[in-house]
């Protein structure tokens, strides 16, 4: 098994769990028992965003952001949210956007599907559509929507550089790379970064934020920019850090606003509509055919 496989499965377990313990009524947990998540994932929506959503699809989020908020989404567009969880992001997507646009979910655990599924027929949501796959193999066609949003999973895949060249080749011209994860600004010991990942996305690593903007400009995008969002304090993650052995008030100063939510921008280049810009983001691989939520060879 190779470490992306490793790697997959253990997020896919981890979020199917997550998924269970909302439909069976277990209080919400992160990285593992006793652990809180609302230094990352709480007070991020909106009293007047949520209301009218179903409970469970606020109770599974377990971002650390709201793209929703910041992506500028337009009346007719279309909109994809990679890892879409519980589904509350392509909801409130799909109310942007308005009964002319659509919202898709993307995830590829089957407990988040069957939960968001289930959360988009209590909305009574008819232009959203979820699909099961991962973020670096995106099922759906060259330059097929126009606003890729994402909160807090890009930091969990294995190939991000994958991940944001299939964001690439699915925008259509002009599209939008719209996201909330978490970022690392600066250089930490490798030891220490491997505890606040941990902390923060759980089982992967956030990209250090010089290193994410070269990985935009990799994939092709133009125009990225990275804006915090919330600066995660050491004293948030103090309890935390206890349990690692590494001395949390000698490190303090290391962390002190190096750890954050942040919302990432970028955009495909309107000139980017001929194929060759695509498959070069494709790594030169054939699109993929699709047929309603399932992607045929």
């Amino acid at each position: 098994m190779t470490e992306d496989t490793k790697l997959k499965q253990v997020v896919r377990e981890h979020y199917g769990r997550a998924a269970l313990d909302v439909v069976e009524g277990r209080p919400k947990s992160c990285c593992g028992a006793g652990q809180t998540c609302d230094p990352i994932s709480g007070s991020l929506y909106a009293a007047a965003d949520t209301a009218g959503l179903p409970e469970q699809a606020v109770l599974a989020s377990l971002g650390c952001g709201n793209p929703t908020a910041l992506a500028d989404l337009k009346e007719g567009e279309t909109v994809l949210d990679l890892g879409s969880g519980g589904g509350i992001d392509v909801l409130l997507s799909a109310r942007r956007v308005g009964p002319s646009g659509k919202a898709y979910g993307l995830d590829m655990t089957d407990e988040m599907l069957a939960l968001a599924r289930e959360n988009q027929r209590r909305a009574g949501v008819s232009n959203v559509e979820f699909l099961k796959g991962d973020i670096e193999n995106i099922p759906l066609p060259d330059r097929s929507v126009d606003v890729v949003i994402s909160n807090c999973v890009i930091n969990l895949a294995g190939d991000k550089s994958r991940v944001l060249r299939e964001a690439f080749r699915v925008l259509k011209p002009g599209g939008r790379f719209a996201v909330s994860d978490v970022v690392i600004r600066g250089t930490l010991r490798p030891e220490l970064q491997r505890s606040m990942e941990l902390w923060v996305g759980c089982v992967a690593g956030a990209l250090e934020e010089s290193r994410f903007l070269g990985m935009l400009e990799g994939a092709g995008f133009e125009q990225p920019s990275i804006e915090p969002t919330r600066v995660y304090a050491v004293e948030q993650a103090r309890e935390f850090l206890a349990g690692t052995g590494l001395d949390v008030d000698a490190v303090a100063h290391e962390l002190e606003g190096r750890v954050m939510g942040a919302f990432v921008r970028a955009r495909k280049p309107a000139a980017a509509g001929a194929g060759a810009t695509d498959a070069a983001a494709r790594g030169g691989s054939e699109p993929k055919a699709c047929c309603g939520s399932e992607c045929c060879a």
